[in-house]
C-alpha cells in the first residue's frame, strides 16, 4: 500500500484539506479521506494537489516539426497558406522517420507532457509502414515504439492505430505522401490482437481505434471496422478527425450529401466511447446533437490556431452540456494550461466578452473559469481515453499533480484561485512541481529521471532528420 497526505487536494466534491490518498500496487486509489488525522508513515505534501488530466489527441512524430513550418510555403501572388499546404510539408517529414526516430521523439514529448501537467495521452497514430510504404517485418513496430516510450516516460497511454485508406472523399486513390499510412480494417484488428497478446491492456495502457476522417475511409470500411472492434472490445475508444476545415465540410456535402458531423451522427452509433477531434465547423443543429450523443469533442486550440482552422463553438456546446477535452495534436505547445487558456480566449475573441464559458455553465455566472475549464478537461479526457483517470476518487488511478507552493503566482492564493493562476498566469517557471502517475513519482522538483538522456537523443534525431 502506498499513501500520502495532501495539505489541499481537488476532489470531485471540491477542495478539501488534509486529504489522505492510498493506492494499491496497480496504482489504483483505494482510499481518499479528507480531514484525515496524521499518519506517521504517510509523507505530507505541503502544497495544492490536482488530479492529472488526459491529453486526448497526439501525433507524437509531429513534435519534431514544431517551428519548421512557420514560413510561407509558396511565394506566388494569391496563394494562401492553410492546413492543406502544411499537410504537404508534414508528409515530407513523415516520409523520413525510422522507428528509432519515432521512439526518441515520443519519449521526449511524453516527458514534456508530464512536466506540463498531463498524466495520460491518447496517441492517434497513422505512421504504420516503412519508408515508401513497405511493410515492417513486425507490422506493429511503430506502435510498439510508442508503447515503450510511454512506459519509459511513465505516462498513461491510450493507443489508437489509425484506419487510413484514401486521399479524399469518393475513395480517391492515396498519393505517394500517404504510402506509409495506408491499411484496412483487417490490418487494424490484426495489429490490435497482436499488441494485446504481446502487451496486454492494464491500468496504464488502453487500446482503441481511429478512423482518420470521413475523407480517408469509406462508409463501408468504417462500419466494417466498428463491427469487428465491438466484437473484440465493446468499450474500446473510437476517435476521428472531423469538420476541421471548411473545405472538408464542403467536400463532404458534395460527396455524401451532408455535413461531416451530421453524416456521422446519422449513420453510425456515436456514443460516450467516441471522441470527435476538432469538430471546428458545426452548425447549430450539429452542435446540439453532438452534445446529446454523449461523445467527447476533442479541442486542440494551439494546433487549430497554428493551422488557421477556426474557432470551436464552445459557448453553444457548453450551453447544451456537451462533453469536451483538450489535446496538443501537432505539439506546437505541450502545455495543458495553454490549451485551456487559449480555448477560453478564443471564445472571448468570438463574443467580445470576458469569462465566457463558465458564464454559460454556471447558474450564478460567478464560478472560477480555471476551475470550470480544468474539471471539464478532466472529465472529457478520461472519457476519451477509456481509462480510470476521472479524478482523485476510489477506483481511479493515482494520477496527480503537485503545484509549486514557492512559485510567485501561488503566493497567498487558495483553492480555485490557484487553479485560475495555473490556467491564466504564465510567468517564469512551470507551476507543476511534481507528478505522480499510477502511484509512481515520475516528476520530482520539475525534473524527470530521463530528461537529460532523452533530450540528447531527441536532439541527435532532429539533427539527423534536418541533415
Amino acid at each position: 500500500m502506498k499513501q500520502l497526505i495532501a495539505d489541499r487536494a481537488l476532489l470531485p466534491q471540491g477542495w478539501c484539506n488534509n486529504v489522505l490518498l492510498e493506492w494499491d500496487e496497480a496504482g489504483i486509489l483505494t482510499n481518499v479521506s479528507p480531514d484525515a488525522a496524521e499518519f506517521a508513515l504517510a509523507p505530507r505534501v505541503a502544497a495544492a494537489v490536482l488530479p492529472g488530466i488526459t491529453n486526448l489527441h497526439s501525433h507524437a512524430f509531429q513534435r519534431a516539426m514544431a517551428g519548421l513550418t512557420e514560413y510561407r510555403s509558396q511565394a506566388q501572388a494569391g496563394f494562401s497558406d492553410s492546413f492543406w499546404s502544411w499537410r504537404t510539408l508534414m508528409y515530407k517529414f513523415a516520409g523520413k522517420l525510422s522507428p528509432a526516430d519515432l521512439k526518441a521523439i515520443a519519449l521526449q514529448l511524453y516527458i514534456e507532457m508530464l512536466q506540463a501537467g498531463y498524466t495520460s495521452v491518447c496517441e492517434f497514430h497513422y505512421l504504420h509502414h516503412d519508408i515508401g510504404g513497405k511493410p515492417y517485418a513486425d507490422p506493429a513496430e511503430n506502435l510498439v515504439c510508442l508503447i515503450e516510450a510511454a512506459q519509459e516516460a511513465g505516462i498513461g497511454l491510450t493507443l489508437l492505430p489509425v484506419l487510413y485508406q484514401y486521399s479524399g472523399f469518393g475513395a480517391q486513390a492515396p498519393h505517394a505522401g500517404q504510402a506509409r499510412f495506408i491499411n484496412s480494417p483487417q490490418w487494424i484488428m490484426a495489429a490490435l490482437q497482436g499488441l494485446q497478446a504481446a502487451h496486454p491492456q492494464h491500468a496504464g495502457l488502453r487500446y482503441g481505434v481511429a478512423p482518420h476522417s470521413l475523407r480517408a475511409v469509406s462508409p463501408q470500411s468504417l462500419q466494417a471496422m466498428l463491427d469487428q472492434l465491438r466484437q473484440w472490445d465493446a468499450q474500446a475508444p473510437v476517435h476521428i478527425h472531423i469538420a476541421e476545415q471548411t473545405k472538408e465540410v464542403d467536400d463532404c456535402v458534395a460527396a455524401l450529401g451532408a455535413r461531416p458531423v451530421a453524416w456521422l451522427l446519422d449513420h453510425v452509433e456515436v456514443d460516450r466511447h467516441w471522441c470527435l477531434v476538432h469538430a471546428t465547423h458545426m452548425n447549430a443543429d450539429e452542435t446540439v446533437r453532438l452534445a446529446r450523443s454523449g461523445a467527447v469533442a476533442g479541442i486542440c486550440p494551439t494546433t487549430e490556431a497554428n493551422l488557421g482552422d477556426g474557432f470551436f463553438n464552445g459557448v453553444d456546446y457548453a450551453a447544451a452540456q456537451g462533453v469536451w477535452g483538450i489535446g496538443s495534436d501537432s505539439h506546437v505547445s505541450t502545455s495543458a494550461a495553454e490549451e485551456l487558456r487559449l480555448f477560453e480566449y478564443s471564445q472571448r475573441l468570438l463574443h467580445r466578452q470576458r469569462n465566457v464559458l463558465t458564464g454559460v455553465a454556471a447558474s450564478d455566472g460567478a464560478a472560477s473559469v480555471g476551475a470550470y475549464l480544468y474539471r471539464q478537461a478532466l472529465r472529457g479526457g478520461a472519457a476519451a481515453g477509456g481509462r480510470q483517470v476521472a479524478g482523485l476518487q476510489v477506483g481511479q488511478r493515482a494520477d496527480l499533480l503537485v503545484l509549486d507552493p514557492h512559485h510567485a503566482d501561488q503566493a497567498g492564493k487558495q483553492g480555485d484561485q490557484q487553479l485560475d493562476s495555473f490556467v491564466f498566469c504564465q510567468h517564469g517557471a512551470n507551476l507543476v512541481r511534481d507528478v505522480v502517475v499510477g502511484g509512481r513519482w515520475v516528476i520530482r522538483d520539475h525534473r524527470h529521471g530521463l530528461q537529460e538522456s532523452s533530450a540528447k537523443a531527441y536532439g541527435d534525431t532532429l539533427k539527423g532528420l534536418l541533415d
